[in-house]
């Protein structure tokens, strides 16, 4: 059985600005809302997404790589935020 390899980070893209933000995720919480730096707006996730990561992030969060390498069909961090 192969071990499943989640990454950490992600970079975020402001849809608002452009800007871009590396950031590293948490791995036991969702992240509902993030403050952009470079122009103070507020995102929150897409409707059927989980958080900011989901929506804006070039890497899911780390419970949905979790379900993708396993082919659960589970929503991450227990449920959306619809």
């Amino acid at each position: 059985m192969n071990a499943v390899t989640i990454q950490s980070r992600s970079t975020l893209v402001c849809p608002a600005c452009g800007a871009s933000t590396t950031e590293t995720m948490p791995t036991d919480a969702c992240q509902y809302f993030y403050d952009c730096p470079a122009c103070s707006v507020v995102l929150k996730p897409k409707p059927g997404d989980c958080c900011v990561y989901c929506s804006y992030g070039d890497v899911p969060c780390p419970p949905i790589q979790e379900a993708r390498a396993s082919g659960a069909d589970v929503a991450c961090c227990g449920g959306s935020h619809d």
